[in-house]
C-alpha cells in the first residue's frame, strides 16, 4: 500500500499543474469530500508527522488552507446538517447523535433546504457518495436533492466497514460478499469505485459531488495496513494510520481523473472532516494538534478542523489563512461558487471571497454550536439520567471562546472564557477576570438558539 500511495502521490504532483483540456462547463463542477473522526492534526499540512497524506498535502500546497475552520458540531449527525442547511446548531433539528425507537438515526425534516436542492434547481447533477448519518429509509438523500446516492443511510450502520448492505438511490443492495459475515468487500473501496464511475460519466453537465466518506471512523479495519507494518505500533493504530493513507491515496486517484478527463480546471475541491478525533489517537498521534479535547466535547480539539479548497487557476496556490469559518458557511460558498443565491436567514457567511482574493470577505459576528449527549442506557431498568440532554454550549466571537459544561441536574452550567489570541490550548479560564465578556457571552446564546428540534432534549 505504501508503494501504491506514493506512485498515486507522484502521479498526482506531476500532473496537477500541467496545462489541462479546457472544460466547455461554463458552471463550476463542486467536490466536497469530508472524513469522518480525522481531526486537525491527522494531516501532514497541518503538522501530523507520523502518518502519510502527500495527496492531501499536495491540495493545500496547490490551493488555500484554513487554520481556523470549525466543523458544524463534535459529532457527525448535527455536523452533517449544519454543512448541508447552512445553519449553525442553535437552528438545525438534529443537535447530537441520536436513536429513535426504530433504532435510526431522526430524520432531517423534509422542509430543510439543502446545498443540493439549490445546485440542482440550478442545473447541477448532485450526488452524495458515503454517509448519509440525516435519516434512514424514506429519508435517504433523493429525498433532500441529490439525483443519486450510494452508501449507508444511517451512522450506526456505517461503524461496520463489511456491511451486510448498502444502499443505492434509496433502495437496500445486499452485499454477498459479505453475507454471513464474510469481509470480501470493504465499504471504502466500493464508495471510491462509484466515485471514479461518476466523474468517468460527468463531462457533460455541472456536478456536485458530495463525498462524506466514513474513514477513519471506528471500527479501525482496514484489509491492508502493510505501509505501517514495520511499526511498533498497536494494531488499532496501524489501522488508523493506513485508513487515512488509503483516503489520501484515493483522493489522489480522484485528482488524477479529474486530470485526465479535462475537468480539473473547473472543478473546486473542498476537503474537511466532520468533527475531531477520539482521544486515543489526539494522543497518540496528536490528532487534534495542540488543542484541548476531541470528538464529543466542544473544545478546540472537538470542532477545529482542517478545510482546504483547491481550484487551479482560480485558487492561488500555497496560500495560509487565519480567517474564521465554520459548516455553516459551506453552502453559502458553494452557492456563490456556481453563481445562484444563497437562502435568506441561514447562519452560514460565504468565504468565497477569500478563496479567489476578490472583493471584500464578511465575517461573523459570532459562531454558537450546543451538543446534546445520547444516553444509550436510558431504557435499563437502573437508569437514573434521561434519553439525551444539553451537555455543552460554546460561542466564539473575536478572540474569545466561551464553553458551558452542563449536566441533567443543571442544564446553565458555568461559563469557562479563554482568549484563543493568547491562549489557542484552551487552558486558563478568564471568566472570573472578564464580567463583562460573560454578559455578553449569556446575551448572545439567550439569542442564538431556538427550541425547534423535537428530539433534543426528548421529552416525550
Amino acid at each position: 500500500m505504501k508503494l501504491q500511495t506514493m506512485l498515486i502521490a507522484t502521479a498526482f504532483l506531476g500532473s496537477s499543474w500541467g496545462p489541462g483540456k479546457p472544460s466547455e462547463n461554463e458552471k463550476p463542477n463542486i467536490i466536497l469530500i469530508m472524513a469522518d473522526d480525522m481531526g486537525y492534526g491527522d494531516l501532514g499540512c497541518y503538522g501530523q508527522q507520523m502518518i502519510q497524506t502527500p495527496n492531501i498535502d499536495a491540495l493545500a500546497k496547490g490551493g488555500l488552507r484554513f487554520t481556523t475552520y470549525y466543523a458544524g458540531n463534535t459529532v457527525c449527525a448535527p455536523s452533517r446538517e449544519a454543512l448541508l442547511t447552512g445553519m449553525h446548531t442553535g437552528h438545525t433539528s438534529i443537535r447530537g447523535n441520536f436513536l429513535t425507537d426504530e433504532k435510526e438515526d431522526p430524520a432531517m425534516p423534509s422542509e430543510k433546504v439543502t446545498v443540493a436542492e439549490l445546485l440542482k434547481g440550478a442545473g447541477y447533477h448532485t450526488a452524495l457518495i458515503g454517509k448519509w448519518g440525516l435519516g434512514g429509509e424514506g429519508h435517504s438523500p433523493e429525498t433532500q436533492g441529490f439525483d443519486y446516492s450510494y452508501g449507508y443511510l444511517d451512522q450506526i450502520q456505517a461503524h461496520n466497514y463489511f456491511p451486510p448492505f448498502l444502499y443505492e438511490n434509496g433502495k437496500k443492495v445486499m452485499l454477498t460478499q459479505n453475507a454471513d459475515g464474510k469481509k470480501g468487500a470493504y465499504s471504502h473501496h466500493l464508495f471510491v469505485d462509484k466515485t471514479l464511475r461518476f466523474l468517468e460519466s460527468s463531462a457533460k453537465e455541472p456536478f456536485f459531488l458530495y463525498l462524506p466518506y466514513t474513514i477513519p471512523h471506528g471500527e479501525h479495519v482496514i484489509p491492508d495496513n502493510s505501509a505501517y507494518a514495520g511499526k511498533d505500533w498497536p494494531e488499532q493504530f496501524k489501522n488508523y494510520a493506513a485508513m487515512i493513507t488509503q483516503l489520501d491515496s484515493d483522493i489522489g486517484r480522484i485528482m488524477q481523473m479529474l486530470k485526465e478527463k479535462g475537468l480539473d480546471k473547473n472543478t473546486l475541491v473542498l476537503f474537511t472532516s466532520d468533527n475531531g478525533a477520539n482521544p486515543g489517537f489526539a494522543k497518540f498521534f496528536r490528532s487534534n494538534g495542540v488543542f484541548r479535547g476531541n470528538k464529543t466535547n466542544l473544545y478546540e480539539g472537538g470542532i477545529r478542523e482542517p478545510l482546504i479548497a483547491y481550484w487551479p487557476g482560480k485558487i492561488k496556490a500555497g496560500q495560509v489563512t487565519g480567517h474564521v469559518a465554520a459548516g455553516w458557511d459551506v453552502l453559502p460558498t458553494i452557492c456563490q461558487a456556481a453563481g445562484i443565491k444563497a437562502p435568506a436567514g441561514i447562519d452560514g457567511v460565504s468565504f468565497y471571497p477569500g478563496l479567489l482574493g476578490t472583493g471584500k470577505q464578511a465575517v461573523h459576528p459570532y459562531l454558537y454550536w450546543e451538543y446534546y449527549t445520547y444516553n444509550y442506557n436510558w431504557n435499563k431498568p437502573d437508569a437514573t439520567q434521561p434519553r439525551n440532554w444539553l451537555d455543552s454550549r460554546a460561542l466564539r466571537f473575536d478572540h474569545w471562546k466561551a464553553v458551558v459544561k452542563s449536566t441533567p441536574t443543571d442544564l446553565a452550567g458555568k461559563i469557562e472564557l479563554y482568549n484563543l489570541a493568547k491562549d489557542s490550548t484552551e487552558t486558563t479560564d478568564l471568566a472570573a477576570a472578564h464580567p463583562d465578556v460573560v454578559k455578553h457571552v449569556k446575551e448572545l446564546m439567550q439569542t442564538a438558539t431556538k427550541a425547534n428540534a423535537p428530539y433534543f432534549p426528548y421529552k416525550h
